[in-house]
């Protein structure tokens, strides 16, 4: 049985009748034959009877979920093309938001000496930066919920264009740490609310591919920044970083006013009660959101979103496992670069290439991911009668989980006896490698998990992320200083083998815990 992608305009699907709700009653049906709401049958021969009318993907057996309606405004039935123009343009906007705040790390060594501070002071703008990214998702997702998707989308990447412009032409310190602080706020919004994007427009089963792309300039983009930045200053000032930044965020800007459309769709309205879209420059900047608002809920109920998403305990242990093991990332990241510079005396223009090993292990990630998401789901399928549970998303973590203790590890190892540089590139590339295959498997378990909730869950990832980064930030550099790597690096090995317990109990107990605290039960839900 194949995962990959399928779009809701291939033939096999249009031959087939367009579900009303009997038909939908059938896939419910299918669902409580199963006896958890978070379950699917993706194979429609095992449904039987049931099966009979349901839409199908290429492969006329993997059932689409959710059945797409008659309403061709539905973003199910968008063409494939129009689809994946959607993920991809989401896909750099979200690269930027990590991309920007990383510049940070290497502007930090001429600040310092422009501004007459010291480095540990100029850092605040990066913890600044951080937390704001975090506070930034929660308000994404409420806010997209109440005023529609797009155009929050757009209002806060005109800010976040905005704001980087204001980085590099800041002359003071306290005016550069007002932007950057500004600027995390605004420009994680296609971090944060990625996930809603994937849930509106792309079926069940082609989820954690298209989450598997979407990650991959997310976890890319932390290198990426610092690899540009060290080639930047090694020449020119820093300030053209955050220019050459800036004109990456109009770009953005420019393919969101060119290319993106609202995709939020309240499946709970029959098709004749969704209103007539008339003009996409209406809805970019809001206006026929905001006219058909009282058709999805008022503003507290979507304030309370993400308050009842962390409710759920499967929620907030994912985040406090993403919390404890990208938290090391940031910390690795920090760490390798003071050492680089200061045992190994690299230049910024060394550090720069030094930097395409951590992209070369998140390109690995996403490749392997690639496959062994699908592979791993189909072979559950085939052992559990047709069906996959969310929790079979979580195994592959149980591969990604080692890889970054034993990464983590041994870089401990490597910095404190200065072995060669090219064991911390393979070791930090592995890393990465391994919190790329573990990003996806989250995301993509919480999904299927939640599906309702698709904004929430994915924001509150995004919370983990950054408080990870903003507590390392804080604690890395002077418990390197004191300690060393080894005890370091070891101490943060066992936080992130520990971490993995999270996975297993999530993996034994997880289902129960869904059955027991129920769905989300939002006012207006884009599930199914």
């Amino acid at each position: 049985m194949s995962f990959s992608g399928h779009s809701a305009g291939s033939p096999n699907e249009k031959t087939s009748a367009i579900l009303g709700d009997k038909d939908k009653k059938k896939q419910h049906d299918a669902t409580d034959t199963i006896g958890d709401p978070g379950a699917h049958v993706l194979d429609v021969n095992e449904l039987g009877a049931q099966g009979q009318g349901l839409q199908t993907a290429h492969d006329g057996k993997t059932v689409l979920i959710p059945q797409p309606s008659s309403d061709p405004n539905d973003p199910l039935n968008w063409s494939a093309l129009k689809k994946h123009v959607t993920l991809s343009v989401l896909t750099v906007v979200a690269f930027m938001a990590d991309f920007g705040s990383s510049i940070g790390i290497v502007t930090l060594l001429p600040q310092a000496v422009q501004w007459g501070k010291p480095q540990n002071t100029i850092q605040h703008n990066l913890v600044g930066n951080l937390f704001c990214l975090a506070a930034g998702g929660l308000f994404t997702v409420l806010l997209s919920a109440y005023f529609g998707r797009l155009p929050i989308l757009f209002f806060f990447t005109s800010m976040s264009v905005g704001t980087s412009a204001w980085c590099a032409a800041a002359t003071s310190f306290n005016s550069y740490l007002a932007a950057r602080i500004l600027n995390g706020f605004f420009s994680v919004v296609a971090q944060a609310g990625g996930l809603m994007f994937v849930q509106d427009v792309f079926f069940f089963h082609e989820h954690p591919r298209k989450i598997n792309i979407w990650s991959g300039g997310i976890i890319a983009s932390p290198y990426l920044g610092p690899l540009v930045t060290a080639f930047i200053i090694n020449k020119e000032s820093w300030p053209n970083a955050y220019w050459v930044n800036t004109g990456f965020s109009a770009l953005c800007w420019l393919l969101i006013v060119g290319l993106m459309d609202e995709t939020i769709y309240n499946r709970n309205l029959a098709p004749d009660q969704h209103p007539m879209p008339k003009s996409r420059l209406l809805r970019l900047i809001g206006v026929e959101q905001w006219q058909g608002r009282h058709l999805r809920q008022t503003f507290l109920q979507a304030l309370m979103r993400p308050v009842i998403a962390v409710s759920k305990l499967p929620v907030l242990l994912c985040t406090v496992y993403y919390f404890l093991n990208f938290a090391w990332i940031i910390g690795v990241n920090a760490t390798v670069s003071i050492w680089l510079t200061t045992i190994y005396k690299f230049t910024p223009y060394n550090l720069g290439f030094f930097y395409f090993a951590p992209i070369l292990g998140a390109i690995i990630g996403a490749v392997v991911g690639h496959w062994l998401h699908d592979f791993i789901g189909s072979y559950y399928v085939r052992r559990h009668s047709g069906h996959i549970e969310p929790e079979a998303r979580l195994i592959i973590i149980w591969l990604a989980s080692p890889i970054m203790a034993v990464s983590i590890l041994v870089l401990g190892f490597a910095l404190q006896h200065t072995y060669h540089y090219i064991v911390i590139a393979v070791f930090m590339a592995g890393q990465v490698m391994g919190i790329m295959i573990a990003t996806v498997g989250l995301n993509a378990y919480l999904l299927d998990a939640f599906p309702e909730g698709s904004g929430e869950v994915g924001a509150w990832i995004v919370v983990g992320r950054t408080m990870g980064g903003f507590m390392a930030t804080y604690v890395e550099i002077n418990w390197v200083n004191t300690s060393g790597p080894i005890d370091t690096f070891g101490a943060q090995t066992g936080i992130t083998a520990a971490a993995g317990f999270i996975i297993l109990a999530l993996g034994v107990f997880g289902k129960r815990l869904r059955k027991a605290q129920g769905r989300m039960n939002f006012a207006m839900e884009s599930g199914y």
